[in-house]
Formats: C-alpha cells, sequence, structure tokens
C-alpha cells in the first residue's frame, strides 16, 4: 500500500513539474522586460493537493476503507495560504523586501483542512456501520452525536488530535519564505540576502513580471522536508504598486 501512495505521488510530482516547466516557458517568452518590482504582492499558496495526498494515505491505512485522489481532492478544495512580500526598490535593480507568511490565513486554512478531511472521514464512517448492519439514525445531527460518544470529541478536533499532519507547520512555512533584507535583479533571477539571523540566508529565483503578476520559480531552493512547495512556480498578484 505505501508502494503505491509513493507511486501516486512521484507521478503527481512529475506532471506537476513538467506542467510547471512549460508554463514557466511560455510566461518567459511572452511577459514584459519590465524590471520594476516595487509594490506589495501578495500569492496563495495551494495545499490542496499535499493535504489530499496525506489524508488518502492515512485513511488507506485503515482496513476496508476505499477512497481515490480524485474523491478526496474533490472534498478538499481551494486550501490556500497567504504569502505577503513586499518590494521596495531603490536603484533600477535592487532594493529591499520583506515577506511573511499570514498566520491568520494559515490557521483558516488549517482548519478548512481539517473539516473537509472529517466530513470525508463521517461518509467513510458511516458506510462501515452500514455495512456492518447497524440500524440507528445516520442522519448528520445523529452521526454528530454518535462520533462524539464514541470519540469524546467532534470528528475534526479528533482528526487535528489523533490523525495525520494535512498541512507543514506554520513553522516550517516561515522557515522557508519569511524575513527581510535586500534583493538585486538581473537577467531574469531575483536574489534575495535575507538578514542576519534568519534561517535562509540567500534566496535565487527565476522571475517573470507580467503585468499585475509576478511568478517566482523556486525549484532551486531547498524545501523543509515534507514541505511540497519548490513543484511548480509561486504567483504573487500585485496588491499595491509602490509610491
Amino acid at each position: 500500500m505505501k508502494k503505491t501512495i509513493k507511486n501516486v505521488i512521484l507521478t503527481l510530482l512529475f506532471v506537476t513539474v513538467s506542467i510547471s516547466t512549460v508554463f514557466f516557458a511560455y510566461l518567459y517568452h511572452s511577459a514584459s522586460d519590465d524590471g520594476e518590482l516595487a509594490g506589495e504582492w501578495t500569492a496563495s499558496l495551494d495545499m490542496t493537493k499535499q493535504a489530499a495526498v496525506t489524508a488518502l494515505s492515512w485513511l488507506q491505512e485503515i482496513e476496508g476503507v476505499s477512497v481515490s485522489l480524485e474523491e478526496m481532492e474533490v472534498c478538499m478544495q481551494d486550501l490556500c495560504i497567504q504569502i505577503n512580500l513586499t518590494l521596495v526598490q531603490t536603484s533600477r535593480s535592487q532594493g529591499t523586501f520583506h515577506c511573511n507568511v499570514m498566520q491568520e490565513s494559515y490557521d483558516a486554512c488549517r482548519q478548512a483542512a481539517y473539516a473537509a478531511f472529517a466530513g470525508a472521514f463521517e461518509e467513510l464512517l458511516a458506510e462501515r456501520l452500514s455495512m456492518a448492519g447497524y440500524t440507528g439514525s445516520m442522519d448528520e445531527e445523529a452521526m454528530e452525536a454518535l462520533i462524539i460518544e464514541t470519540f469524546g470529541m467532534p470528528m475534526d478536533a479528533y482528526l487535528m488530535s489523533y490523525g495525520p499532519e494535512l498541512l507543514p507547520s506554520l513553522e516550517e512555512l516561515q522557515t522557508h519564505y519569511d524575513g527581510s533584507g535586500t534583493y538585486q535583479t538581473e537577467g531574469n533571477i531575483l536574489t534575495r540576502q535575507f538578514d542576519g539571523g534568519a534561517a535562509v540566508t540567500t534566496r535565487v529565483d527565476y522571475y517573470i513580471r507580467k503585468d499585475a503578476s509576478l511568478i517566482l520559480s523556486e525549484g532551486n531552493n531547498a524545501a523543509p522536508a515534507g514541505l511540497s512547495v519548490d513543484e511548480a512556480p509561486v504567483v504573487y498578484a500585485l496588491q499595491q504598486p509602490a509610491n
């Protein structure tokens, strides 16, 4: 079973990277050459696939449970974490930056992920109860009462406490994204030098500025274990141009 999950993950990574490479190449040739990057940018880091794969792996360890990755992704949609990036240009190719993961966005995403996971798990539980010959009511209210009686808490709270970690921790994300310092651009390469004390000292990304979008390719930057952030470009939307 673990080998099957591993093969599914590797296939998804290969397809994602291939599509991302073609997408980035297209944007590179179609984007403007505007080197002006100053402004407040916001990206939505999509955690849907990572949460779905993690939940699926955990569920498939339970005997008799049959669920596909596609079904799990349908349950878990639009799981995004907001990242803010502020760039202040001091010359044509240099400036300062500040980047941070929004904790409120992270908390909301994590809550939504476990709520979706709980809904899927409750459906599977009802199916197993029916197969076992359970004759009691299985409407939403009855199932909630049965779950609290059995587990001592609502299903989402139980999964948060005893289930898998659907998302990387906030600390892992902050280690990968948060920080301030100086940057410089050259030939569509954005190099950020972090202030002393940051876990990451230098980040090098290929970038494309296309209208109100800033696309950063993170393929050459190491991510913490279990954090799938280097599979595809991260697209930042311009929220407010620099004064």
